[in-house]
């Protein structure tokens, strides 16, 4: 990081010291007041903002500016407008209003919006997102200054991911500020933080170009297992390759100059895979901060020679990549999953976390549902993936705690045992960071957060965790409605039965056992727990009935909004199914199947050559062979021939075709000449030189 040195950190953001550098000072109090405190925008200052962020943007280079949003394509849109306009002959003049910068009209009818709109009905409309900082994004001949934005359409409806997160934070804030005023705590502010892990692999640019699948799909839809991939586990931690470091380094350069803090790097579990994880920040912040955490990977790999691959299962037989969102909510600067320091603290987070225990039990179908991605359904339930059970982990102190709450006794030692009471000092010292961590759990609690270990790598962090802010929202307003009614003189015993009540009806939910095993499996369907293994399984309680009034009823998405994402999601899946089984196809029929036919021919030519020398030596094995390459050629050749039939049928069937198919080239990948295949082995791309 010496070379980050040398950068000032957020020296390409429009942060509170460039405010205070280019804004008058009432002005960038003004501003940083809305930032901080999420009030409306005073709309006298937008022109004078407008023209301060032109000059700040020119001032590193900025020649254009866009309004940078969140469509439900799970990427990010810009449309790039310049600064300079004609301003008569052969002159021009820069111009930025405080209307370009409120609000864009980009048109992006062709987003996807689930009928909410129509192909030509054109007008959508983009808002700014005060509270996330606008930032200069730089390429090879220049910058532009980006504009963090919501997206809606001309009627109003939601087209984007970053309003419903708003909406949950604000739902969450207001439910917090509800359950806090019963334990007699001063008005305030609940804030949600995250930390996104991110995994991802390298491949070296020149492979990747030779692999059409990795090209067009993001994943290899052919690969016979090589001999070694990650079972000496001798690459987990181990020491980074010069090469791949000085991709990292330039990596956190660039992130250096956004302000993003990234913290760690490592190898991860399999070949050529890693991680990146940045400190905690603030929810909208850290959600915007892992989108370009992801372009900046992407971007970076391609000038050191690499292609950086996000997809959830680029390879099979080996780790998959996922981002475990880290999430907290704190009231007033206090950590609200903090275990407290005394009996006040302890009440407030036991009821915290039986507000979180009873949304997840409630609602794991829907918080199921915001991981549903196609890379995901070939990650989820093995090679560390948590299952697509959803469970909590807590670990075996924090679960006796639990236990002996819903015994209602204050221990488990011997003798007359004293009755427990919530908040008062009769509860045992409540554990911090004293079990170890689950890896097979997809909700576990880690001493002060809890990590949601389900999502997927190339997914957009927003969808997560507004499901998650929702939820926990309803629970916390329930619980806080009930506490509410208790009787002061009685109120630790009426605490202390609500939350035995809640942890005892919903304590179905929390498994610290084996995630992969065939035992839980049977033992969270005796419990009534959803196992949605396929994606569109997990994305039809989207519009359940129940989860409808739920999220309308807490004000972050309507019903039409809910069918609408759960109908592009549909459609987004089934597209993507068809894609790779028209690539695979492809690549089966043009590019394996003659160069199979060539290795025939060529042993034809070998075993007739030798026949007319008297040789007999060696022609049975290169007839068997020949016979052995002859079989799976036929094999692949009909299984081609039932993947065409299936493209326009279900895509349960399209994929069963494709594994036909893979099982038939993998087996030919093995049985022919290295320099006759035409694809770049796993051996070739999980090895980085």
């Amino acid at each position: 990081m010496d070379k980050a040195k040398d950068i000032a950190y957020g020296s390409d953001v429009f942060n509170e010291k460039a405010m205070r550098e280019y804004l008058a000072k009432d002005t960038a109090e003004a501003l940083l007041h809305t930032m901080r405190d999420h009030t409306p925008l005073d709309p006298s200052i937008a022109n004078e903002v407008a023209h301060a962020l032109k000059q700040w943007g020119m001032d590193r280079g900025a020649t254009h500016f866009t309004h940078w949003f969140q469509p439900l394509t799970g990427s990010t849109a810009e449309k790039h407008d310049a600064f300079f306009e004609p301003a008569g002959m052969a002159e021009t003049l820069a111009r930025f209003s405080g209307k370009n910068l409120i609000m864009g009209e980009p048109d992006a009818s062709s987003f996807p919006s689930g009928g909410l709109r129509r192909t030509f009905e054109a007008r959508g409309y983009t808002a700014w997102d005060v509270t996330s900082p606008v930032f200069v994004k730089r390429h090879s001949n220049g910058a532009t200054l980006c504009i963090p934005t919501v997206f809606c359409s001309y009627t109003g409806e939601v087209l984007d991911k970053k309003t419903p997160l708003l909406r949950s934070m604000q739902a969450l804030d207001r439910a917090a500020r509800k359950l806090m005023a019963c334990f007699g705590e001063p008005e305030g502010h609940a804030s949600i933080t995250l930390g996104a892990e991110q995994e991802y692999f390298l491949v070296d640019k020149a492979l990747w170009a030779r692999r059409p699948d990795l090209v067009q799909c993001g994943r290899t839809l052919f690969g016979a297992s090589p001999a070694r991939t990650q079972q000496l586990e001798d690459h987990y931690f181990g020491s980074i390759k010069p090469r791949v470091l000085a991709f990292m380094e330039e990596v956190e350069r660039e992130l250096w100059r956004l302000g993003i803090p990234a913290k760690t790097r490592h190898n991860e579990t399999a070949p050529a895979q890693f991680e990146l994880a940045p400190m905690f920040e603030e929810l909208n912040l850290a959600v915007d901060h892992n989108m370009l955490i992801m372009e900046t990977l992407r971007n970076v790999a391609d000038r050191h020679g690499f292609v950086c691959l996000l997809h959830e299962k680029p390879f099979a037989g080996i780790n998959g990549s996922g981002k475990h969102n880290n999430w907290s909510v704190a009231y007033n600067g206090k950590n609200l999953l903090e275990p407290g320091g005394n009996p006040q603290e302890n009440a407030i987070f036991l009821a915290v976390l039986a507000s979180i225990v009873r949304a997840v039990d409630l609602h794991a179908d829907i918080l199921r549902a915001a991981t549903a991605t196609l890379g995901n359904e070939g990650r989820l339930g093995a090679l560390e993936a948590p299952p697509a059970i959803i469970s909590i982990f807590l670990g075996e102190d924090l679960s006796a705690v639990l236990r002996r709450i819903e015994e209602g006794t204050a221990s488990q030692t011997g003798g007359k045992t004293p009755k427990l009471r919530i908040g008062v000092d009769t509860l045992p010292p409540l554990p911090r960071d004293v079990t170890d961590r689950n890896r097979t759990s997809p909700f576990a609690f880690t001493g002060n957060k809890f990590e949601f270990r389900a999502p997927g790598a190339s997914q957009n962090c927003s969808s997560v965790c507004m499901v998650l802010n929702t939820i926990v929202a309803e629970s916390m307003e329930t619980l806080a409605a009930s506490i509410a009614k208790l009787p002061k003189a009685r109120f630790h015993e009426g605490l202390g039965k609500i939350l035995r009540a809640v942890f005892k009806d919903h304590k179905r939910v929390l498994f610290d056992g084996d995630g992969y095993s065939a035992e839980w499996v049977a033992e969270a369907a005796r419990r009534g727990l959803p196992n949605l293994r396929t994606v569109p399984e997990a994305l039809a309680p989207l519009t359940d009935e129940r989860n409808l009034a739920l999220f309308a009823a807490q004000g972050v998405l309507m019903p039409t909004e809910m069918h609408a994402r759960h109908d592009v999601f549909i459609d987004e899946y089934d597209r993507k199914v068809r894609l790779e089984g028209k690539v695979a196809l492809e690549i089966a029929r043009g590019m394996i199947e003659p160069a199979v036919a060539h290795e025939l021919k060529s042993l034809a030519q070998t075993l007739n050559a030798m026949r007319d020398a008297g040789l007999d030596a060696g022609t049975g094995s290169l007839r068997e062979t020949a016979r052995g390459l002859g079989d799976w050629l036929d094999r692949l050749h009909a299984a081609c021939a039932a993947l065409e039939a299936r493209l326009g049928g279900a895509t349960t069937d399209i994929q069963s075709a494709m594994a036909e198919v893979r099982m038939a080239a993998d087996t030919l990948e093995t049985l022919v000449d290295d320099a006759r295949w035409p694809l770049p082995k796993y051996r070739d791309m999980l090895a980085i030189h």
